[in-house]
C-alpha cells in the first residue's frame, strides 16, 4: 500500500509539476531577480567599492567578504604591478601606522615595520592618501565634548582641501576601530566604544554629508571586522594582526582592483567593454530574431504541430511514435533565439555588473551535508532497468548524473582546498574520461559506423554549447578544457578504429587473429600515449603550431592543456580496453546477465568483490596521506578504483536490476551541467558564487540552483534540436555545410587576436 500510495503521489505532483512548468518559474524567478537587483543598483548606488569600504563579513578566521563582491588576495608580485608607479601615504595616529606596516607587507613580506614620516606640504604629490585620527583625541582630552566640536570643525574645514585632493588622487578615511574597554590601561579608559562611535558619526557628516565631498571614501569595513575580533587585542585599543590584513587587502583592492583587474577580484571593477568576437554574438542573436518576426509577420510557423506531452515519471517530454518530418525554418531560428536570451543571462550573470558575487570558503560542512542530502535523494528515486547488462544505459546515465552532482558540490564549496576530496574528485574525471573511451569504442566495435554523419553528429553535441560561449564570454576555447578533453579523445579512438585495418566484431567472430590486430592497435595507441607523456617539448611544439594553437593555448601558453592531457592520460584507453574485454566475454557467454543472477560464478563473484572494496579502501588510504597536490597527481594516472567501482556496482543481479532515476535524470544533462556551471552557478568564471539572493546563502543557493539545472536542461533540448538542422545525413548537402563552417572558423581565427589573460578553472 506505502508503495502504490508513493507511486500516486508521484504522478499526481508530476502532472502538474514537470520540467517545462520548472522552466516557466525559473524565467519568471529571474526577470523578478533581475528588476529587483537593477533598482537596486540605480537607486541605492552600483558602486561595488563602496560595497567593499562599507561592510561585509567573516567567513572563516581571518578571511572576510565584502558585501555583494569578490576581493582577490594580493601577493607581491601583483601588488608591486599595480603600484609600481603610484605613491601611497598614510597619515594618522598609531592605528593608521599599524594599517601602513600591514599594506606594507602585502608588497614586501620582509619589509620591517618602518615608515617615513610624511609633511603636510607632501600630500598633494600623493597618488593614495589614506588618513584617520581621534582615538588620542579622545585620550589627551579626556573626551570631552568642546573637544568632539573641534573635531568637527577641524575636518569641516579639511573636507574642502581633502575633496581638492580627491580629484587627482585617492582619499580614504579610516573610521575608528572599536575598543575592548576591559583590556585598555588605566590611561586610556577615557577611549570608550560611545566616544568612537560619536566621532565616526562627525567624520561621516563633515566628509560625506554634503555632495562636495563624497569623493573622499570612508573606510568602515575594518571597523566592522573589528567589531568581532577586537577581544583579541593585546592591549585592547590595536587591532590583532588578522584584522589588520584584512583592512590592508581592503585597501588594496580598492586601489588596484581596477588596474590589475583580477578575474576573482569583482569589487571596484566595472564591467569590461564588449569584444569584437562578443558584438558579432550579438549580431548574430539579433539577426535571427528579426528575421524569425519577419517570417512569423509573412504567416510562416503559425501552425505549428501539438507538443508532445510530457511523461509525468520522468518530467521528459515523450518521443513521438512516428520519426518527425525534417524541420522548417523557423524551428532552428526559434532554438537560436532561445539560445540567445540564456546567453543573455549568462553574460549578465559573469561579465556584466547585475548580480553579486561572493568568494568561496571550504569547510567540511559545506561539501559533506549537501553531498549526504543528494544520496539520500539518489537512493529514494529508484526504479528498475529496462536490461540488465552490465553498464546498460540506465546505469551510466546514472554515474554520470551522480557524479556530476559530486563535481558540482566539490566547486561551490571550494573543497579542492582539501586533498583527499580533491583526489577522490579526480578520479570521477577520470572515469568520464574512461566512459568516453568505453563508449566510443563500443560503438564502432558493434556498429562499424564510421560515417562523417556519426563523427559531425558527436562533434556538434560535444562543442556546440562551448563554441557559443567562447564568443558571448570571450573566452578560449581552452578555457572549457573538459570539452577540448573529451574532443580530442574522440578523434583519437575514431582515428584507432577507422584506420586500417578496420577490425569490428562481426570480423573477429570468424577468426581470432582479428582479435589480435585490435589488441596491437590499442598497444600502440598505449606507446604513443606513454611517448607524449615523456615528451613535453614535443607536446607543446605540436599543439603551439597555428591553427591549433588557438584551441589549446590558454594566456598564450599549452601549459594548462599538457596539464590536463598528462593527468587522466591512461582513462580513455582503460576504457576502451575494458569494453574489448566484456564485449569479447558477453559474446562468449562468460557471464551471467539476467536479471537477479550474479554476474560471475559465487566464488569469483565473492573474489572480485572482496578486491573491489579493498582497492577502495587502500586507495582512500592513499589520497588521505598524500603530502601535496604534485605529488598525488603525479602518481594519480597510476592508480585507478574504477574497476573496482563497475564490479561492486554490476556483480550482485539486484543491483544490476535497479537504479536511481534521480541521478540518472542529471546524468542526460551532465555536460551542460559542467559547462553552464562556469558562469550561472559559479561566478567569476568559477572563482567565486553568484548571488541572486544576498543575505540568505542557504536560499541563494537553492534559487541558484534551480535556475541553474532549468537553463542546462533547455540548452540541451536547444543542442539536440540544432543538431538535427546543423547536421544532414545527406553527404551533399553536409560536405558543404562543413565547408562553410570551416571558412566561418577561419574569419573568426584571424579576427580574434586572444582573449586577454585568464587564470584556469579551478581543478576538476
Amino acid at each position: 500500500m506505502a508503495v502504490l500510495a508513493y507511486s500516486l503521489g508521484k504522478r499526481e505532483i508530476n502532472q502538474y509539476f514537470n520540467i517545462k512548468n520548472a522552466k516557466l518559474i525559473s524565467s519568471v524567478i529571474v526577470v523578478l531577480l533581475l528588476l529587483i537587483h537593477t533598482a537596486s543598483r540605480y537607486y541605492g548606488g552600483s558602486d561595488t567599492c563602496d560595497w567593499l569600504l562599507s561592510s561585509g563579513r567573516y567567513l572563516g578566521e581571518n578571511v572576510w567578504q565584502p558585501y555583494g563582491c569578490m576581493m582577490h588576495k594580493y601577493k607581491s608580485t601583483d601588488s608591486k604591478s599595480c603600484l609600481a608607479d603610484k605613491r601611497v601615504a598614510f597619515v594618522g595616529d598609531s592605528r593608521i601606522r599599524q594599517l601602513s606596516y600591514s599594506f606594507t607587507k602585502i608588497i614586501d613580506p620582509e619589509r620591517k615595520e618602518e615608515g617615513n614620516k610624511v609633511d603636510q606640504n607632501d600630500l598633494p604629490l600623493q597618488d593614495v592618501i589614506v588618513l584617520g585620527a581621534a582615538a588620542w583625541s579622545i585620550k589627551l582630552h579626556s573626551g570631552s565634548s568642546e573637544t568632539l566640536q573641534r573635531y568637527r570643525v577641524n575636518l569641516t574645514t579639511m573636507a574642502v582641501t581633502l575633496e581638492r585632493l580627491a580629484e587627482d588622487a585617492e582619499v580614504y578615511w579610516v573610521l575608528q576601530d572599536p575598543v575592548n574597554e576591559e583590556a585598555l590601561s588605566a590611561d586610556r579608559k577615557m577611549i570608550t566604544n560611545h566616544q568612537l562611535e560619536l566621532y565616526n558619526e562627525a567624520a561621516a557628516d563633515a566628509l560625506n554629508g554634503s555632495k562636495r565631498s563624497a569623493r573622499v571614501k570612508l573606510l568602515a569595513a575594518t571597523r566592522q571586522a573589528a567589531m568581532e575580533t577586537i577581544v583579541q587585542s593585546s592591549d585592547g585599543l590595536h587591532l590583532p594582526q588578522g584584522t589588520l590584513n584584512v583592512g590592508a587587502m581592503i585597501l588594496m583592492n580598492a586601489v588596484c582592483n581596477k588596474r590589475t583587474r583580477p578575474i576573482d577580484g569583482s569589487c571596484c571593477q566595472g564591467a569590461r567593454p564588449p569584444s569584437l568576437l562578443q558584438k558579432l554574438a550579438v549580431c548574430v542573436f539579433l539577426g535571427c530574431a528579426l528575421v524569425l518576426l519577419g517570417l512569423h509577420a509573412m504567416g510562416y510557423g503559425r501552425h505549428r504541430h501539438r507538443p508532445v506531452p510530457p511523461d509525468v515519471e520522468s518530467l521528459e517530454e515523450r518521443k513521438p511514435t512516428t520519426a518527425p518530418g525534417p524541420p522548417g525554418l523557423t524551428a532552428p531560428l526559434q532554438a537560436l533565439c532561445r539560445m540567445g536570451v540564456i546567453m543573455a543571462y549568462f553574460y549578465l550573470c559573469d561579465r556584466a555588473d547585475t548580480f553579486m558575487k561572493e568568494q568561496k570558503f571550504y569547510t567540511h560542512a559545506t561539501f559533506f551535508v549537501p553531498l549526504v542530502y543528494v544520496v539520500v535523494l539518489g537512493l529514494f528515486f529508484n526504479e528498475s532497468t529496462k536490461e540488465t547488462k552490465l553498464l546498460n544505459r540506465e546505469q551510466t546515465d546514472e554515474w554520470k548524473g551522480w557524479m556530476q552532482l559530486v563535481i558540482l558540490i566539490y566547486h561551490i564549496s571550494g573543497a579542492s582546498a582539501f586533498l583527499p576530496v580533491y583526489m577522490h574528485v579526480r578520479v570521477l574525471v577520470a572515469a568520464y574520461l574512461f566512459q568516453t573511451g568505453y563508449g566510443h569504442f563500443s560503438f564502432f566495435w558493434l556498429k562499424g559506423d564510421f560515417g562523417l554523419y556519426r563523427v559531425c553528429q558527436v562533434l556538434f553535441r560535444l562543442n556546440f554549447l562551448v563554441l557559443v560561449l567562447c564568443a558571448v564570454m570571450d573566452r578560449s576555447y581552452q578555457f572549457y578544457y573538459f570539452v577540448p578533453l573529451v574532443t580530442f579523445w574522440f578523434v583519437i579512438i575514431y582515428a584507432t578504429m577507422a584506420l586500417w585495418p578496420q577490425v569490428l566484431q562481426k570480423r573477429a567472430n570468424g577468426s581470432g587473429m582479428w582479435h589480435l590486430g585490435i589488441l596491437t592497435k590499442l598497444l600502440g595507441l598505449l606507446l604513443l600515449i606513454c611517448y607524449f607523456a615523456n615528451s613535453e617539448g614535443f607536446f607543446q611544439s605540436l599543439f603551439s603550431v597555428w591553427p591549433l594553437s588557438k584551441l589549446f593555448e590558454l594566456n598564450g601558453s599549452i601549459h594548462e592543456w599538457w596539464f590536463r592531457w598528462k593527468l587522466d592520460r591512461f582513462a580513455v584507453i582503460h576504457g576502451m580496453v575494458f569494453a574489448f574485454i566484456y564485449l569479447v566475454l558477453q559474446k562468449s557467454q562468460r557471464m551471467f546477465e539476467g536479471r537477479g543472477e550474479a554476474l560471475f560464478s559465487a566464488t569469483i563473484s565473492n573474489l572480485l568483490l572482496c578486491l573491489s572494496v579493498v582497492s577502495f579502501m587502500a586507495y582512500s588510504i592513499w589520497a588521505s596521506s598524500c603530502k601535496n597536490k604534485t605529488e598525488c597527481n603525479e602518481m594519480h594516472p597510476y592508480i585507478s578504483v574504477i574497476l573496482a567501482f563497475i564490479l561492486i556496482r554490476n556483480i550482485p543481479g539486484y543491483a544490476r536490476s535497479v537504479y536511481s532515476s534521480f541521478f540518472a535524470w542529471f546524468g542526460k544533462i551532465s555536460l551542460e551541467l559542467f559547462i553552464c556551471q562556469y558562469h550561472i552557478w559559479l561566478a567569476a568564471d568559477t572563482k567565486g558564487i553568484l548571488v541572486l539572493i544576498p543575505g540568505f546563502p542557504s536560499l541563494n543557493i537553492l534559487v541558484s540552483t534551480f535556475v541553474f539545472v532549468c537553463v542546462a536542461h533547455e540548452i540541451s533540448l536547444i543542442t539536440n534540436d540544432l543538431a538535427l538542422v546543423a547536421i544532414p545525413k545527406e553527404t551533399g548537402p553536409l560536405l558543404k555545410r562543413l565547408g562553410a563552417a570551416g571558412g566561418l572558423a577561419l574569419v573568426v581565427l584571424l579576427l580574434t587576436t586572444g582573449t586577454g589573460s585568464v587564470t584556469a578553472p579551478g581543478a576538476a
